[in-house]
């Protein structure tokens, strides 16, 4: 498949995306009886921006979605529950098509593809593939519930864990608790692409912010 049409395929999954989530979240907040001011009162932003929301005339980080399903007094999951929703007890994502995902502090070169939507009432958990491109790019230190399980799948990173850094080539792979403060120290041979698992010990933990 070409990159234009690559392209072409990726832009129309995020506008069947985007019209999902407005209609959801519009349905939601009309079940509850709210006003597009009180529950962008609730979540920080602004009327407009909901408005464009729910009429899927804006695109919208992962973090306005949570923020808007606490509002909402529901879970992330609950917003993504019949997106994509498979006829039987497998899903399958076919390559390029995972969601993708923005995270805080992401930019251009730096892609989250979420490969299974969780459609149950409790997310248990989560796989990306993640690329990163720009070598120059600094990182956070990430922080969040559950077991993470990290598989280089191309390039050579230096990852840190804690006081601990690794370096991971292709094939190699990485296991550590959430909870301990970690982050990509270093891009040492992009492109790279690894998949994150994140297994959650817990149901309802928020996304972490990666």
């Amino acid at each position: 498949m070409s990159l234009e049409n690559e392209n072409a395929k990726t832009d129309i999954q995020s506008k069947a995306l985007g019209r999902h989530l407005g209609a959801t979240i519009r349905q939601l907040r009309q079940q509850h009886n709210l006003t597009i001011a009180a529950v962008s009162e609730r979540a920080g932003i602004s009327r407009g921006m909901l408005s464009k929301i729910e009429n899927s005339l804006a695109a919208t980080s992962l973090e306005t979605l949570e923020q808007l399903a606490n509002a909402l007094g529901v879970t992330l999951a609950k917003l993504f529950q019949n997106y994509n929703l498979p006829r039987g007890a497998a899903q399958l994502v076919k390559k390029g098509e995972g969601m993708e995902v923005v995270r805080r502090g992401t930019r251009v070169g730096h892609t989250y593809h979420l490969l299974a939507y969780d459609q149950g009432p409790h997310k248990t958990f989560e796989p990306f593939l993640i690329s990163l491109e720009d070598s120059c790019e600094e990182f956070p230190a990430f922080e969040h519930p559950g077991t993470e399980f990290i598989h280089m799948l191309e390039g050579t990173l230096e990852y840190r864990v804690g006081d601990e850094t690794f370096i991971l080539n292709s094939g190699d792979s990485l296991t550590f608790q959430g909870e301990v403060p970690h982050r990509p120290e270093a891009l040492i041979k992009t492109p790279i692409k690894f998949l994150a698992i994140i297994h959650y010990d817990s149901p309802n933990h928020e996304h972490p912010e990666e």
